[in-house]
């Protein structure tokens, strides 16, 4: 099978080759975005992709046509909202046709593109390109659109279809697209992929024939169009479909990985063979729990509960039945329900209440409270309105109480809540089926399951600290933790083992659930080790992290003073009045050279500030404390020097023009420049027994990688070492990647000519133990190894702390930031002790990334201060 184009575009991201190319994301991007929504850097590498792929006028096809497959929860609206302002700015594109395949779903979308007020709206509170503010706006068609707004319309295929067949006044019709350049965004664009099939029938014919046809009509009107379409779902397997796709499909980020990447909530199944009401009450009780381990810890979460029904008439007798119940419910009945979690999740949740004081019968008063009918919905598509549409979109806000919704299957698709925690299944059918050579093929039914809990999966972004990635898993090596509930999603269902096998295998195939429940092991430290001295008496040194109280120039003339800004082309005017000479050469020559300010009016600069919400005196002094007036800061501005292309003669315009390209790239420096937090030179002393513990762990093992696999058993044999007997390794065990493993053969390797210099050796592998924060923006890394050497002689002694980090040759360039930290620690990082002794005993070293494909550059580094 040939390369497509996303192989393509792999083996140039693997190489290192699209970061160069590319770089990072234009910093406008970032800006005009909501800044609750960082880019994560799966979407940083599908914006660099899209980007790239418009560069390269070479293969770059017209019309340009591409596919994102990504995963349910991946964010793909956001990217969505990303390529806008990329295509607006760059390209000049405004007018946007949005369109999805179910009604029910363009409210949400309405509202996370339009409405500021919105918990998940897209955009930053002002939209700033070229210092001008562009708003976002809704048209019913491109008649007549504004080319310094953008401008989106957005449909259903099926009204799309309707529309461009039957002209209707105000509404989209073929003239639109007759002289207009036109972005296409497709969203849940598995719905015309279903229809690329080499055998359809006769509904999907006329389908193909009708809406497919109006889709391709639009995009091949003009050959500067663009459609981007994007999807969690594609088989590619489907030859068509594969052709189709082969030079289209630019992306690819599956589930699979989206859980491994700690993005989404693990998956849990629990099955109980009790009645349909008291799997109902489960849920309810756990979703409690999980509120109260939530205030707890300070975190505002109200979590929700989905009852799931096989079809409309029985999703309304559930409601019944659950509103009944509740409204009557008794203490016996939360006892009824206590005798019956024992060994489960509820069990623990019990035991919470009794901890904390919360009797049955309180219980029962907060559950009739929180899950009153009031907070309920009940929705299909016979109950489904406007409102209901933005309550669904507004699930996590503090003014939104609904705690429980009863549902069919409206919420498959197209539904983006982050506190969706438990899904009861209220039937018991089964539709799947295993063929003789055992491999199990998922029917309709659970193939929807298996998409509500894809959506159901996503992470509920929440901060333990400081230092988390708020949107990531963080006790997956801590199953201990409480607040690990917090981070799991449970399906209940009635006890139909078939089933349960047929939905886990459905899982795992699709990638929401790990291919097999994570093994917890003890990584225990040695108790020869504990024995020695290094252990009674032995220092780590360790940084920390502060607040940045600004720039280390507060004063904002000398960044000013030290770079020249611009270029900055301005328009001659003399086009007219060159053919009045007969030579041909206009006296007016463009001449380019650096101009200073110092000449320029305080109006014109006043106005250019005005102009730049960043640059108003107000936030600068946020940033430098010497600033001391509006006055100060026009004659920092007037110090400057801009490179600008004129004929000689400045008009007012120009002026203004000047200083804004001047206040836009300040902003840049500045903000290039600052960061909230940075690390501490000072390294602080620490007792080794304090710091390096007994860890439990929780691992996948795969049979096709190296971690989670013990070195005494590793998928390759030349990783094999039974580290146990090994005095200078100081836990029992490793089970890391492949590249750790390879530095600890090295160092293995390397440990008799090691130990002909040095007293002690250990090497401590850092399982969650400490963390290092670069100095520059206080960003935390985690040093795959400390290494500790420690030499002496007649007269003296001395102790290296080495840090190591073993990487991945796919994340070197990614991860490049933490090697120059490592490297800078010896120049830059201090020692500092808490005891009498001295601390030029101590000295710290980092190391260049060890990678066993480029280990040269380690070696030596290595050979050089150690051998």
């Amino acid at each position: 099978m040939e390369l497509t184009l996303r192989q393509d575009y792999d083996s140039l991201s693997k190489k290192g080759w699209l970061a160069k190319w590319v770089g990072d994301i234009p910093r406008y991007i970032e800006h005009n975005l909501n800044p609750k929504f960082s880019l994560r850097e799966y979407q940083r590498e599908a914006i660099r992709r899209l980007i790239f792929y418009l560069n390269d006028k070479d293969n770059r096809k017209k019309p340009s046509h591409l596919l994102f497959n990504m995963a349910t929860g991946s964010g793909k609206t956001l990217l969505m909202a990303a390529s806008i302002l990329y295509l607006y700015h760059e390209y000049g594109y405004y007018n946007f046709l949005f369109f999805v395949n179910s009604t029910n779903i363009i409210e949400k979308t309405r509202d996370n593109f339009l409405n500021p007020f919105s918990s998940k709206y897209l955009f930053n509170e002002k939209i700033i390109l070229d210092n001008k503010e562009v708003k976002i706006r809704e048209v019913k068609n491109f008649s007549n659109t504004a080319k310094d707004d953008i401008n989106i319309v957005f449909t259903t295929i099926q009204k799309l279809h309707s529309d461009m067949n039957m002209v209707k006044e105000e509404s989209i019709s073929p003239a639109d697209f007759a002289d207009k350049r036109i972005v296409i965004i497709s969203d849940e664009a598995h719905h015309i992929n279903a229809w690329t099939k080499s055998k359809l029938n006769k509904k999907e014919a006329q389908e193909k024939k009708t809406w497919e046809n109006t889709v391709m009509k639009i995009f091949n009107a003009n050959c500067e169009n663009i459609m981007l379409e994007y999807t969690a779902t594609i088989d590619l397997n489907n030859q068509e479909i594969w052709k189709k796709y082969k030079d289209k499909l630019i992306y690819e980020y599956s589930l699979k990985e989206f859980r491994q990447d700690g993005y989404s909530k693990e998956v849990k199944v629990l099955d109980a063979d009790v009645e349909k009401i008291d799997r109902m009450l489960f849920a309810v009780v756990l979703s409690q729990y999980r509120r109260k381990i939530a205030e707890k810890n300070r975190i505002y979460l109200k979590p929700v509960v989905l009852f799931k029904s096989k079809t409309i008439k029985e999703s309304a007798e559930n409601a019944e039945l659950f509103h009944k119940k509740i409204k009557n419910l008794k203490e016996e009945d939360i006892e009824n329900i206590r005798r019956k979690s024992a060994e489960t999740v509820l069990e623990k949740a019990f035991n919470y209440f009794d901890e904390h004081g919360i009797s049955s019968d309180v219980l029962k008063l907060e559950l009739k409270e929180d899950f009153g009918e009031e907070k309920c919905m009940l929705l299909d598509s016979e109950n489904i309105d406007e409102y209901k549409q933005l309550q669904l979109n507004s699930l996590e806000d503090e003014n939104n109480g609904i705690r429980a919704i009863f549902a069919v299957n409206m919420l498959n698709e197209g539904w983006d809540t982050l506190n969706l925690f438990d899904i009861v299944r209220l039937y018991e059918t089964r539709d799947g089926k295993w063929t003789r050579d055992e491999k199990y093929i998922p029917g309709k039914t659970t193939l929807s399951e298996v998409q509500l809990i894809g959506r159901g999966a996503r992470y509920f972004p929440f901060t333990v600290d400081e230092e988390n990635n708020r949107f990531k898993r963080k006790f997956d090596n801590d199953p201990e933790n409480e607040m690990k509930i917090l981070e799991e999603l449970y399906y209940h269902s009635s006890h139909v083992p078939k089933y349960i096998t047929e939905l886990k295998a459905a899982l795992k195939e699709s990638g929401i659930m790990q291919p097999q429940e994570p093994k917890t092991v003890m990584l225990k430290v040695k108790e020869d080790f504990k024995k020695t001295e290094f252990w009674k008496s032995g220092l780590i040194f360790i940084n920390s992290r502060k607040k940045n109280d600004g720039l280390k120039l507060e004063d904002i003339s000398t960044i000013i003073q030290d770079k020249v800004y611009g270029p900055v082309v301005l328009k001659s005017g003399q086009l007219q009045e060159e053919a009045l000479f007969e030579n041909g050469k206009s006296e007016h020559q463009q001449k380019t050279k650096n101009i200073e300010l110092k000449d320029f009016s305080d109006a014109v600069i006043r106005k250019a500030i005005a102009k730049n919400d960043f640059c108003r005196f107000d936030n600068l002094k946020q940033y430098f404390s010497k600033l001391d007036s509006i006055s100060s800061l026009i004659e920092c501005i007037k110090g400057a020097r801009v490179n600008a292309t004129t004929n000689g003669y400045l008009t007012p315009d120009d002026k203004l023009k000047i200083v804004l390209v001047l206040l836009d790239q300040l902003k840049a420096q500045i903000e290039s420049q600052y960061t909230e937090y940075e690390g501490t030179r000072l390294f602080m002393s620490r007792n080794i027994s304090e710091v390096v513990k007994d860890k439990t762990l929780n691992i996948n093992i795969d049979s096709d990688r190296e971690a989670g696999r013990q070195m005494k058993d590793p998928v390759k044999p030349e990783l094999q070492l039974d580290l146990s007997k090994e005095d200078w390794y100081v836990y029992d065990e490793n089970y890391g990647t492949s590249e750790e493993k390879y530095f600890i053969r090295f160092l293995h390797g390397a440990m008799d000519d090691l130990k002909k210099q040095y007293k002690d050796i250990y090497l401590v592998r850092n399982a969650n133990l400490f963390k290092l924060y670069n100095f520059s923006d206080g960003r935390a890394t985690e040093p795959d190894f400390v290494l500790f050497l420690k030499k002496e002689d007649d007269k003296d002694w001395i102790q290296y702390q080495v840090f190591v980090e073993a990487k991945g040759e796919h994340l070197i360039e990614t991860d490049r930031w933490k090697e120059e930290f490592l490297k800078s620690i010896e120049k830059e990082g201090k020692v500092k002790l808490e005891t009498l002794a001295e601390d030029r005993h101590y000295k710290l070293k980092g190391m260049p990334f060890y990678n066993e494909a480029k280990k040269k550059q380690f070696i030596d580094a290595f050979e050089k201060e150690f051998c």
